[in-house]
């Protein structure tokens, strides 16, 4: 590897370090953040899916952009935004700020992973690319695991305001690094960007997520949700439907004509909404009902970071000699067994026979996917087309975990039991062992594609 490409991985890992730890740090912190600001589990969906919402729908306008206007431009510009608004959620004055907040904070960062995935795609080829974005994947999905214990800490110890803080230092360090590595910013010719596209894309999730978090307290049958609901549905459709048409799509349908691009985010939606589902249970469950500190909650799920970190390098570099067919079947199904593992969770909460197996059998499983996914996916489209192709994953991976969390309070109810935990583990194992029956199913242990796809 040379010194370039080292420079180029490490800036790809610590740019999207920092939007994968504010989207599972977020899960311990959530009764610390409605104890001082108040709001019960509403507010905690909210404070969760506002910044999924503009991460999501804006990974897809941030992909464009990179493609447009350069990719170390926008990451530069993605690294800053979110600097400042993190330092602005540390000091929230009420639960509506922070949420407004969040929001800006997912706007900040959408700009920050499609820029760095496709910087990796750019700068490795053939199996250095698949060990690199094994490597990616391990250190990010090890900041999206770590999150639990380090808001654990800062909110037993310290405050959960201070884990937005900290956020400065990585930024700081990639904005060196890429001082460092002195790649010029490139902007291809004839590029466009849909802001119609981007804004039918908002309402089209926005809607739909506010009416199934706030129909708990008003019903199915005030305009206050069927409203936003069907206005949400009629602009998604739409959304697609422009797609087709637009100069400068946001998501060039012709991508879904690749057989492992459009398997591979079929499972991308399935195991990242049981991720999502999964991680809020387990971090507000061990709290709220079992009893457990902030800390004590992190540290329940530190060995899904340990594991991601020692062997999602080398399920990246497995699957780039024989291909992602098999992990990304069996790793979700193990994955899936994992969550069954865990319903023998009762209210007296034993970690190491009830919580411990389970968790570590799910990381396994996780960590055989997670690479192997990623790689299969961009592996099957052209180079050219990196910057809009991570970006589709990316934000199909948000989009999940934002439906996923939307669903809580049909899920469980109005308040969260030991019989309700139960209910959320099985269709959390239900979405990943599907997501392993589909990529057994559908993904193929092809070549990439030579050409770009319209």
């Amino acid at each position: 590897m040379t010194r370039d490409q080292r420079l180029v991985l490490s800036i790809a890992v610590l740019a999207s370090f920092v939007t994968f730890l504010d989207g599972s740090v977020i899960n311990v912190a959530l009764p610390a953040i409605s104890r001082e600001l108040g709001g019960g589990i509403t507010v905690q969906q909210w404070v969760v899916d506002a910044y999924l919402i503009t991460l999501g729908t804006l990974i897809l306008l941030a992909g464009s952009l990179s493609d447009t206007f350069g990719r170390m431009l926008v990451l530069k510009v993605g690294l800053v935004g979110f600097a400042v608004t993190s330092l602005l959620i540390a000091v929230s004055p009420s639960a509506e700020f922070l949420i407004v907040l969040r929001g800006l904070q997912g706007v900040a960062g959408a700009l920050l992973v499609p820029s760095s995935l496709a910087l990796i795609i750019s700068s490795f080829r053939d199996a250095a690319q698949a060990k690199a974005i094994g490597t990616w994947t391990g250190f990010t999905s090890a900041a999206f695991l770590v999150g639990p214990l380090l808001g654990g800490l800062f909110v037993d110890y310290l405050s959960w305001r201070l884990v937005f803080a900290i956020n400065i230092i990585p930024i700081a360090v990639t904005l060196v690094l890429i001082a460092r590595l002195g790649q010029k910013n490139v902007r291809p010719e004839g590029g466009g960007i849909d802001w119609f596209g981007a804004v039918l894309g908002i309402v089209g999730l926005g809607g739909p997520v506010f009416a199934l978090i706030e129909q708990a307290n008003f019903g199915w049958g005030s305009p206050v949700i069927f409203l936003p609901f069907a206005l949400g549905i009629v602009a998604f459709v739409w959304f697609v439907l422009r797609q087709r048409t637009t100069k400068h799509p946001m998501i060039p349908l012709g991508l879904f004509a690749v057989r492992n691009f459009s398997v591979g985010n079929v499972a991308t939606t399935l195991v990242y909404a049981a991720l999502s589902l999964g991680g809020f249970l387990i971090t507000v469950f061990l709290q709220e009902v079992g009893e457990y500190s902030a800390t004590a909650a992190g540290l329940a799920l530190l060995p899904m970071t340990i594991i991601s970190i020692v062997l999602s390098s080398t399920f990246g570099a497995l699957a780039g000699k024989y291909g992602p067919r098999l992990f990304m079947g069996l790793g979700p199904i193990i994955g899936g067994i994992g969550y069954l593992l865990m319903l023998g969770i009762g209210e007296d909460v034993d970690y190491l026979t009830q919580v411990l197996p389970g968790v570590v059998v799910f990381a396994f499983g996780l960590t055989m996917t997670v690479a192997p996914l990623t790689a299969a996916i961009l592996g099957s489209i052209a180079p050219e087309q990196s910057g809009i192709g991570s970006a589709i994953n990316n934000a199909v991976s948000r989009i999940a975990g934002l439906i996923a969390i939307a669903f809580i309070g049909v899920i469980l109810g109005s308040n969260l039991t030991v019989d309700s935990f139960h209910r959320g583990l099985v269709v959390t194992a239900a979405l990943l062992i599907a997501g392993g029956v589909v990529s057994l199913v559908g993904i193929r242990n092809s070549a990439r594609v030579a050409t770009p796809v319209d």
